[in-house]
């Protein structure tokens, strides 16, 4: 998981299946949904002065700043979705200045864009180029996930997660991407579900050991009522992959 993403290795090795789910905390959930990523590197030039006299220039790393608020009042980043209230848009990298005592004239700024299942990367990408003095250096693209929720495995997950809750277990949107994106993109429809945890990419990352037991038993109610329900509905498993787990 270092060097390269395991799920999609796994993929473009051949794995397949008639439904996947990848592990990932989502409170006993099931994330039907995943925002696609979007980075881009941006520079933004100025003009050079002495840093005594920051007057006489146009600092680029301020200019930089001042994109990003604009970024973040473009159009798309106020959309919202079913499962989603907004887009996330995040500074993730600043790079500016070759002197302390001088007013720099280039900058580059990595934005991370986590865009909605129902918007175009393209569109937004053209909302940022119509702002003045930013070119767009360098972009990265991953799709967004989605799963009908009528999907046939994801309501009998559902249904064995909401007898493990003795509660009824959501379909949820998941802010960061997702890996079940590798099996969609290949036909194998798939979903996020995991137990409780939090802190994720931060100093104290957590799960909670109670809630592995709670996720341990619904997996195993799911796996258990699989063949039942099987053969009560042989005709539903052979067009899964095409109309009801790939990214309709």
């Amino acid at each position: 998981d270092v060097d390269f993403r395991c799920t999609e290795a796994l993929v473009q090795e051949g794995m397949r299946a008639d439904f996947a789910i990848t592990g990932e905390p989502t409170e006993l959930h099931i994330g039907v949904q995943a925002k696609g990523v979007l980075a881009i590197r941006v520079e933004i030039s100025g003009t050079a002065a002495h840093g005594s006299t920051p007057w006489l220039g146009d600092n680029a790393i301020l200019k930089a700043y001042d994109v990003f608020r604009r970024i973040e009042t473009l159009p798309f980043s106020r959309e919202s979705s079913d499962l989603f209230d907004r887009p996330s848009i995040n500074i993730a990298r600043i790079d500016g200045g070759d002197a302390f005592n001088k007013v720099p004239d280039l900058c580059s700024m990595d934005v991370d864009i986590r865009f909605l299942p129902n918007q175009d990367p393209g569109a937004i990408l053209a909302e940022i180029r119509e702002l003045p003095d930013v070119r767009i250096v360098k972009t990265f693209q991953r799709s967004p996930a989605y799963v009908s929720r009528a999907n046939p495995y994801v309501r009998a997950l559902r249904e064995a997660v909401s007898k493990s809750l003795e509660g009824e277990a959501l379909s949820v949107g998941r802010d960061g991407a997702s890996d079940a994106i590798s099996f969609l993109e290949a036909g194998v429809p798939a979903v996020e579900f995991g137990p409780t945890g939090g802190g994720h990419h931060g100093p104290e990352e957590w799960v909670s050991v109670r809630s592995l037991e709670v996720y341990r038993r619904a997996l195993g109610d799911f796996i258990a009522a699989l063949p039942a329900w099987l053969d009560a509905a042989p005709g539903d498993k052979a067009p899964l992959r095409a109309v009801d787990g790939g990214l309709a």
